[in-house]
C-alpha cells in the first residue's frame, strides 16, 4: 500500500507499469499523484489493475498501465495527466 501525504491506495491489484507512470517522479501520471494529494474531492480505487479517479463520487478518468487514460468526464485533472496522449475531439481545447 502506498500512503504519501494524504491519499492511500492499495496497490496490490495494481499493474505495475501503472505503479511506475504513478508513483516515479519520472513517470507519466506523477503530476496527478501529486495534485491527488491536495485535493480533498478527489479518491482513488484499484478495480481490476487499473486506477479509477473520483471526484465527489462521480468518475472522471481511469489509468491503466499500457492503455491510453480513460476520460469518463471533462475534469482539470486532466491537465495534469494528459499533455502527451491524443485527446477525443471535444475535449482537445478543454480549458478549465
Amino acid at each position: 500500500m502506498i500512503t504519501d501525504k494524504l491519499m492511500p491506495i492499495e496497490t496490490t491489484h495494481m499493474c505495475s507499469h501503472l505503479q511506475k507512470k504513478l508513483f516515479q517522479p519520472d513517470g507519466d501520471y506523477y503530476p496527478i499523484w501529486q495534485a491527488m494529494q491536495d485535493d480533498d474531492t478527489l479518491t482513488a480505487v484499484v478495480r481490476s489493475r487499473p486506477l479509477h479517479l473520483y471526484r465527489n463520487g462521480k468518475k472522471i478518468l481511469v489509468l491503466a498501465g499500457k492503455a491510453q487514460p480513460k476520460i469518463i468526464r471533462e475534469d482539470k485533472i486532466q491537465e495534469f495527466s494528459l499533455r502527451s496522449y491524443s485527446l477525443p475531439s471535444s475535449l482537445r481545447n478543454w480549458v478549465c
